[in-house]
């Protein structure tokens, strides 16, 4: 036989002619009958027998490898003219073990077939008056590869993955406590996905155990140290090299290892007949759709369309995915179809563009399959001009939106935004996240991959200040610029009438040693303002308690609080149980929380006092004007005004004449920028001598 031995069955029989042993073995796609007596048996294909052999107890096997074209079976020393059809299509192998069954004729009954299906035998009908056994001895060694967007099962079936959601591989009913999972992802497209990363759920001790890009593993969310020797991870055994991290598992009587170079899985179970085995590598079957695991991302299978790639030539794809088909892939056609695997290849590099080592991904996967099954494939690497196998992006670490791949074909690796996550950055022509303005502090947050795309490293850019820089986050690697209203970083401060902007820009530090640059210069502009006040009118009622009112900004916010005292050192406030007497001295405090006293100042313009609640009445008494004392109440005192955050007066308590006593106090408040102006009412009093504003504006 050409090929090695994956499986083999011994049937033990009694009969009236004494007892008899079966061995029927599958040599990849040949199977031969050995060990047996002078029997007549039948062959059969699709329920319609193809031949009736009569065997020789001197013989030492029996072959029956055969083909068949359009349904119709040929054994080998069969004649046939081959037709056009038979020309395009090639003759397939005959004997299948999933469908042919063979019959015993002068053994069994009719109803008493052995149904051969995958590995295992199934006896069918009732058992033969004289009694029989069975031993099986199935050698079971099969292969399922997953690369790109395919799944190659153990059948050598193929399915395509057209979303970005997580799959079931393998699990067996068996053992319900093993599950292996494949993740999908989109690149640099976003109508691509790829194998990512594969996860073994061990659901029992509640442990998933992830192996990734870059020869990465992690139990859980803790990265595993590995290295060429076995390490027991949880009962799973695992190693590293620089090929790619391979984890070995017992499933039931079998042995299942899984090998992930950061772009191709190959599950490989090995062991006696495994009955059912469920999930896109298994013999269950089933669509796609049907093993999504429950609790997958909703979004993650949105369609999403993309047009073609014009720069990719799909002849030239053909013809590389057709290197399969020649020496010296052709030694190992008879243990391994290379069809499925011309079909990944073709289906992806005639849609995507032939990076990240894709020219040779699909090769490889096929010659490491090869390479299970013993078949020796000399010096395809050189023919191919493959270069030798190695984890792609061997311990490089990206972010959850980010993938690893080439910066050229062939040349070196970076982490790149995965498509569908940089789509609304680009859209926007934007290379990060909206300004953050809080509590006194601004924060742009731009993208390393982006940047990147632009050939802009992001430890050349700062703010107007040059010592202040970008922090790259080593998970997300969001590089992050901040400022505050206590270090602005060179930030430009500028008002109007409403608002007060500081403005900062990142900026390229000018590293160019002559009239020319070839590098993007970064020009990124960013503000948070301070709004003035929206209600310029504070009001409380004297003997009410006193009044918090948030300031809302915009984008940076404050919070003003308006109180009134009976003492100097403000510590008895007034509320609603204190009792005032007429002519008595109480002190106002105008208080903010969240500006920087040393950029900005509070001022207090105006303040009167009214005997309702509306700040337009008619009847009113002034207390301050223009910032200072009014000079019709000889009683006020303005301390501190536009020198901080804060500033006070004090006035002696009175009523309007044939009111109730009710005395309501409103003020008219803005904010000064101090670096462009002087916010004392008294120094910016232009209209009045020195010794005039120091009158009205003078402490007590």
């Amino acid at each position: 036989m050409n090929s090695s031995l994956s499986c083999s069955w011994r049937i033990q029989y009694t009969s009236t002619e004494g007892q008899h042993k079966l061995n029927l073995a599958s040599y990849g796609k040949q199977s031969a009958l050995t060990g047996i007596g002078t029997v007549t048996f039948d062959t059969y294909l699709g329920g319609t027998k193809v031949n009736s052999t009569l065997t020789s107890a001197s013989m030492r096997y029996l072959d029956f490898t055969g083909c068949r074209e359009a349904g119709v079976g040929y054994t080998p020393d069969s004649q046939l003219r081959f037709s056009p059809l038979a020309a395009s299509n090639m003759l397939r192998p005959l004997l299948l073990l999933s469908a042919v069954t063979l019959v015993a004729g002068v053994q069994f009954s009719a109803d008493q077939t052995i149904d051969i299906r995958g590995c295992p035998i199934t006896f069918y009908g009732k058992r033969y008056e004289n009694a029989y056994r069975h031993h099986e001895v199935c050698v079971f060694d099969k292969i399922c590869t997953v690369t790109g967007h395919t799944v190659i099962n153990i059948l050598g079936q193929m399915t395509v993955i057209e979303d970005r959601c997580s799959y079931s591989l393998l699990s067996a009913p068996s053992n319900p406590n093993f599950r292996l999972v494949g993740n999908f992802r989109e690149r640099r497209r976003t109508d691509v996905s790829f194998l990512e990363s594969v996860t073994l759920q061990l659901r029992d001790v509640f442990v998933n155990i992830h192996l990734e890009q870059g020869a990465k593993a992690r139990l859980n969310e803790s990265v595993l140290r590995l290295n060429s020797s076995l390490r027991d991870v949880q009962g799973v055994m695992m190693s590293k090299d620089h090929r790619g991290v391979v984890a070995k598992v017992s499933l039931a009587n079998s042995n299942v290892s899984i090998f992930f170079d950061g772009n191709t899985a190959q599950i490989r179970i090995q062991g006696p007949v495994v009955t059912s085995l469920a999930g896109l590598c298994g013999l269950s079957g089933g669509s796609p759709n049907q093993l999504t695991l429950p609790g997958s991302n909703q979004s993650c299978q949105t369609k999403h369309q993309q047009a073609a790639d014009v720069g990719i030539n799909c002849t030239a794809a053909a013809q590389r995915c057709g290197r399969l088909m020649q020496p010296p892939f052709v030694a190992c056609h008879s243990s391994i179809d290379p069809q499925p695997f011309i079909t990944a290849c073709n289906r992806t590099l005639c849609r995507y563009p032939a990076l990240d080592g894709l020219n040779c991904q699909f090769l490889e996967a096929y010659a490491r399959a090869c390479q299970l099954h013993d078949a020796s494939l000399q010096s395809w690497r050189s023919a191919a001009r493959c270069p030798s196998p190695e984890a792609f992006c061997q311990d490089r670490t990206c972010s959850a939106h980010e993938f690893c791949g080439e910066k050229t074909p062939g040349g070196d690796t970076r982490c790149f935004c995965r498509a569908i996550f940089a789509s609304k950055y680009k859209s926007e022509d934007s290379l990060g996240e909206p300004t953050v303005c809080s509590e006194s502090s601004a924060t742009v947050s731009l993208l390393d991959c982006l940047l990147q795309d632009k050939g802009i490293s992001y430890s050349t850019l700062h703010l107007n200040n040059d010592t202040c820089r970008g922090q790259m986050d080593e998970v997300t690697h969001m590089v992050t610029f901040s400022y505050n209203s206590s270090n602005t970083c060179g930030a430009d401060v500028t008002s109007n009438s409403s608002k007060i902007f500081f403005t900062n820009t990142i900026k390229t530090t000018n590293v160019s040693s002559g009239v020319i640059t070839r590098l993007d210069q970064v020009h990124i502009n960013f503000s948070c303002v301070y709004t003035q006040p929206e209600i310029q009118f504070t009001s409380f009622r004297i003997k009410d308690s006193s009044v918090f009112q948030k300031i809302t900004s915009g984008a940076w916010n404050y919070n003003l609080t308006m109180k009134a005292y009976s003492d100097p050192a403000h510590t008895q406030a007034v509320d609603r149980n204190t009792e005032l007497q007429l002519n008595q001295k109480i002190w106002v405090e105008l208080d903010t929380v969240g500006l920087e006293g040393g950029l900005v100042a509070l001022v207090t313009d105006s303040c009167w006092a009214t005997k309702d609640q509306q700040s337009n009445s008619t009847k009113r008494h002034k207390l301050i004007e223009n910032g200072c004392a009014s000079p019709g109440d000889q009683t006020v005192k303005v301390m501190g005004n536009g020198l901080g955050t804060s500033n006070s007066f004090s006035f002696n308590m009175f009523q309007f004449s044939g009111s109730s006593g009710e005395v309501y106090l409103h003020c008219k408040l803005q904010l000064c920028v101090k670096a462009k102006t002087s916010c004392d009412p008294v120094a910016s009093t232009a209209t009045r001598t020195d010794r005039q504003a120091a009158d009205l504006c003078d402490d007590p």
